[in-house]
């Protein structure tokens, strides 16, 4: 073993000046002043010890007698070390794990700083792709486990399938979920998906089509009233969202998961507004003196409505997708804010104390220079404000490119994140189970479990 270690320390001949350091059975003086070159180290801060107690925090054992400090460590990364006290550089070990080497580094108290140069570049791109398959493992962990939570809908993995046993109609109960939520299952339950879709996309251009004035018309008495063929297509999509939710309610193997999963209560949050605002307008009729506000409220409701759009995130992995990476990058996008919160607050009171001066500038106080950098780091420029002096249009030009660099700056772990639900969930998709197969449960368990 001491082959390896070329670079010895000279000896002076007071044994005051070294130390005796026993590292996995390799022993090896070590001289004060090379480790006072580097006090932050773990050998540096030994020279530092009063007591016992406080060496023996930093090294496995001690004998006094003989002034050698043990630690049980790789002797053969401890080579690498020694060099380090020599040249003030540390190599990356051959054959040694990344997530390995920065353990003993830490241990050490080496930081990455200290690389040398030849090794830097190797080890970054090393430790990148170990961070990101220590990510897929935590996220392959954690998706599954977290029904309640995840953006994923209650659909039919094989613990679910097992509640169905034991209970009522069991056999076509299950057949009908496996058809509900999950197009591969057979050609019908593609033809339920389409169908299923259609719908939401009729509902969704109704309720644009709505909004537009040559639709709308009036009674005799000059009162905005519903458009009868539009009120039909309303009343006809509300039918089948309810339908199909109840009909899923009453088939799926437990009704308490059912309601807790984030994509049915989108569905339940659809339907809702319908039945409420038709009471409301019934009761508006009657000419209720303890409804003051129900044309608000009414109102409200109708804008609910657009919970509908969420509902293509059932049939699209990229919506699917999406939801889930905003839930699992919670610290990116705080950091984000976080950033653009900074920016709008500094921006906004430069651009107040440059233009304030100005009569036809609008930046006449800060708030409204909120808006305008707001507006500006986002690179959205309404033009509704904007900075008429030299001065205002440089710290102008200034806001955006800082907008640009703040707002580039999260985004690439959160697209990396969205890339790998997106082909998690995308591989689910292709999965098709064919009609009447015996494994076919199994099998789309399986799919299920392994890609969530």
């Amino acid at each position: 073993m001491s082959s390896c270690c070329t670079m010895l320390f000279h000896q002076h001949s007071s044994e005051e000046c070294f130390i005796n350091v026993n590292v996995g059975g390799f022993k090896q003086r070590m001289e004060h002043t090379v480790l006072k070159r580097f006090p932050q180290t773990r050998l540096g801060r030994l020279l530092c010890c009063s007591s016992t107690e406080a060496i023996l925090e930093l090294c496995d054992d001690f004998s006094p007698s003989e002034m050698e400090y043990y630690f049980d460590r790789s002797p053969r990364f401890f080579c690498y070390v020694l060099n380090f006290y020599l040249t003030g550089k540390i190599h990356l070990v051959d054959g040694l794990c990344v997530v390995s080497f920065c353990q003993e580094i830490e241990y050490w108290g080496i930081k990455e700083r200290h690389l040398d140069f030849c090794c830097s570049n190797r080890f970054y791109v090393l430790k990148e792709l170990a961070e990101d398959k220590c990510w897929d493992q935590r996220s392959d962990d954690l998706q599954p486990n977290s029904s309640a939570s995840s953006i994923e809908e209650f659909s039919a993995s094989e613990d679910n399938l097992h509640m169905f046993e034991g209970t009522w109609c069991a056999d076509v109960r299950r057949n009908v979920w496996l058809h509900l939520e999950n197009p591969g299952y057979s050609t019908a339950a593609k033809v339920t998906a389409v169908i299923s879709m259609s719908v939401v996309i009729v509902s969704i251009v109704a309720m644009c089509v709505h909004s537009m004035p040559d639709f709308h018309q009036v009674d005799a008495s000059e009162k905005e009233i519903e458009n009868p063929v539009l009120s039909f297509v309303e009343n006809l999509c509300v039918f089948f969202f309810s339908a199909e939710f109840i009909l899923r309610l009453a088939v799926a193997p437990s009704a308490r998961k059912f309601l807790c999963s984030p994509l049915n209560i989108i569905d339940l949050m659809s339907v809702i507004p319908f039945y409420v605002t038709t009471a409301c307008d019934m009761m508006d009729e009657g000419e209720s003196t303890d409804l003051e506000n129900v044309g608000k409220v009414v109102l409200i409701l109708r804008l609910m409505r657009v919970f509908r759009i969420l509902k293509l995130a059932r049939h699209s992995a990229g919506l699917r997708s999406l939801g889930a990476t905003l839930q699992h990058s919670s610290r990116e996008v705080g950091m984000l804010v976080l950033f653009l919160s900074v920016g709008i607050s500094m921006f906004s009171a430069l651009i107040y104390f440059v233009e304030k001066e100005s009569p036809e500038s609008e930046l006449q106080n800060i708030p409204i220079g909120w808006w305008w950098a707001t507006i500006s780091m986002t690179t959205v420029g309404y033009g509704d404000t904007f900075p008429v002096t030299f001065a205002g249009k440089l710290i102008g030009t200034l806001c955006i490119i800082c907008g640009l660099l703040i707002v580039a700056l999260p985004i690439t772990n959160i697209f990396n994140k969205f890339s790998k639900f997106y082909q998690s969930l995308a591989g689910i998709a292709l999965t098709d189970v064919p009609e009447h197969c015996p494994d076919a449960t199994q099998n789309y368990s399986n799919t299920v479990n392994h890609c969530l």
